[in-house]
């Protein structure tokens, strides 16, 4: 902890605070920020500004980057030869339709408040939730997994088979925790210090290599539609199997799609770009759903692609790209070519989502739920390098321990939840107005309650029952509901720049959507996320209360006049009897 003066000057300070801790977490957990707040004072923390330098087509290339990585060369091939069959390509259309949705609640957000904390500067302005470090922790699991995938995808493109080798076994530790990948701790280190240097050149980098990515992708594309015959969309290769284009019908199609769905994540950290963007009204709505918009074209087209190729019931699980072409031996050599495209698609993710978790961390350094350190923006750079080289050293060293398939078990809950949670917000901030009585936030709750009471009864269903009947009522529910909030609650604010359109139904489709792609998560993805939340609290609450609650104090003091000691200040406090009245600093909620 942090021994800057107040609450952790000395153990008797500290006591006393904690005395207090029940009356500063119900005022911290009742408080929000504004946006003019969060675009002046908390901003103002970090000292030297991030550079304007981005533009829209910095912005699409840096969403394509971050959604074309290893996913689509993963799932693709388990959701279409166990769940959707060809019909895989619709998975990937609905899937798409529901991140556009939720990109478009980053999107306004973003343009009405453009900073670097992403949805954890959404959620200050709105709600009170504990999202921002389970969204780092997200980025970190995440990118170690990435970094360790990239070793295996980058052996295959030069040829060589058995990567294991060049993975270190030490004996003693246990069971998925006892390979180390040095490849992945060098990788992340090269990217560390690019990002660190600069983000326009972190930007020209991953254009470039986006840009030869999408070269490889559309070398797969064509070689594809060249070589595929149109009958493999309808005939399997065991006519015992399921025949058909969706051989196992609209089931396998929704099932398939909230697999395919984490294909598409990394579109949020492009939202974290904002505040290095010269011209956010145009450039933002622009960068981030058209980089969604081209993405979902893409993955359309390679799905069709590999469907042509060969029957849905021959497709490899595990690498269905590069096993396509290996049944013809003149065609082997397109194997090394889809590795190679597979490694260029892990460095512009991984980069991109580095870029991401380091202004996240930024962000909340500047709330001091975290130690202020990380806020800290480097005046010769730009950038924010305490930040990005912690986030740097903690991704590095999981991914030099942990297997891939224990990484991958513990991604997507924190992301799916923190695109849920934007929806909400998004919602709350348009039909809800402090201090107007005509804007009562209780409709407003009340309908979000109820609308994702409703999805989760579906998502159970869908889960468990498959009662089509249920499965309809409360399909029929959620629009009458949408409906009946939509004509009775009329809308406390309009955006002044770019708005989401067809409010309130897209962002309550949004929700909809992501409630039933969470219901598809394994059990030990909640455990995790359950686990790490509680960790989460109890740091709020033995450290972010205080070094809040003292960051407030020494800005009243600072605004009110010549300012007392901070020590005395918070004696004097902790020793007012309960009756007293105290008149405290307004505070902006970061839990």
């Amino acid at each position: 902890m942090e021994k800057t003066g107040g609450s952790f000057s000395s153990p008797r300070a500290y006591g006393l605070a904690l005395l207090e801790m029940p009356r500063r977490l119900v005022k911290r957990m009742g408080a929000v920020s504004s946006c003019e707040e969060e675009l002046t004072q908390v901003k103002a923390r970090s000292g030297a500004e991030m550079q304007r330098t981005l533009r829209w087509f910095d912005l699409v290339a840096l969403g394509i980057g971050g959604m074309v990585g290893a996913g689509v060369f993963v799932t693709t091939g388990n959701a279409a030869r166990t769940l959707a069959g060809p019909s895989v390509i619709l998975s990937y259309v609905i899937a798409g339709v529901s991140a556009l949705l939720s990109a478009f609640c980053y999107t306004e957000f973003a343009v009405a408040m453009p900073v670097a904390g992403g949805a954890f500067s959404y959620l200050r302005t709105t709600f009170a939730y504990i999202t921002g470090i389970n969204l780092i922790m997200e980025y970190v699991v995440s990118n170690a997994a990435v970094a360790r995938s990239f070793t295996s995808y980058f052996g295959s493109a030069i040829g060589f088979k058995n990567v294991d080798k060049w993975r270190f076994r030490v004996h003693g530790l246990p069971d998925g925790f006892n390979e180390l990948d040095l490849i992945a701790v060098a990788l992340i280190i090269v990217l560390t210090i690019c990002i660190c240097y600069s983000t326009k050149e972190s930007s020209a980098v991953n254009m470039v290599f986006t840009v030869l990515h999408l070269g490889f992708i559309l070398f797969i594309i064509v070689i594809g539609f060249a070589k595929g015959e149109v009958k493999n969309l309808r005939e399997p290769a065991n006519p015992v199997n399921p025949g058909g284009f969706a051989p196992y019908g609209a089931d396998g199609v929704f099932n398939a799609a909230a697999i395919v769905y984490f294909s598409y994540i990394g579109y949020d950290a492009v939202s974290t770009m904002a505040e290095e963007v010269k011209y956010h009204a145009t450039d933002i709505p622009i960068g981030v759903s058209g980089s969604v918009i081209i993405v979902t074209v893409l993955y359309c087209l390679m799905a069709t692609a590999m469907c042509t190729l060969v029957p849905y019931d021959m497709i490899n699980k595990d690498a269905p790209f590069s096993m396509a072409f290996n049944d013809d031996p003149r065609w082997r050599w397109v194997s090394n070519v889809v590795g190679a495209g597979a490694s260029l698609g892990i460095l512009t993710s991984l980069m991109v989502a580095m870029l991401g978790q380091a202004r996240y961390m930024c962000v909340i350094g500047r709330s001091h739920v975290i130690p202020h350190w990380f806020a800290k923006v480097n005046s010769k750079t730009g950038t924010p390098l305490n930040a990005s080289i912690s986030l740097g050293i903690c991704t590095a060293a999981i991914g030099l321990f942990t297997d891939l398939a224990i990484l991958i078990d513990l991604i997507s809950i924190g992301t799916l939840f923190v695109f849920y949670m934007v929806a909400n917000a998004l919602i709350y901030k348009r039909y809800v107005v402090s201090g107007k009585t005509r804007s009562r936030p209780w409709p407003t709750l009340g309908f979000l309650l109820s609308l994702s009471s409703i999805a989760i009864g579906f998502a159970f269903l869908w889960q468990f029952r498959r009662v089509p009947l249920g499965l309809a009522l409360c399909g029929l529910a959620a629009i009458v509901l949408t409906y009946v909030f939509s004509v009775l609650v009329p809308q406390a604010r309009q955006p002044r720049e770019w708005g989401v359109p067809c409010m309130p139904w897209i962002a309550a489709a949004s929700i909809f959507l992501n409630v039933f792609l969470l219901g598809s998560l394994g059990k030990r993805s909640y455990l995790r996320f359950a686990i790490f939340s509680v960790v989460a609290i109890v740091f709020y609450l033995v450290y972010s209360v205080h070094a809040s609650y003292d960051a407030e104090c020494r800005a009243a003091s600072a605004a009110l006049g010549p300012p007392a000691a901070l020590d005395d200040h918070i004696i004097e406090l902790s020793t007012v009897r309960p009756t007293s009245k105290i008149s405290e600093p307004a505070q902006i909620a970061d839990f």
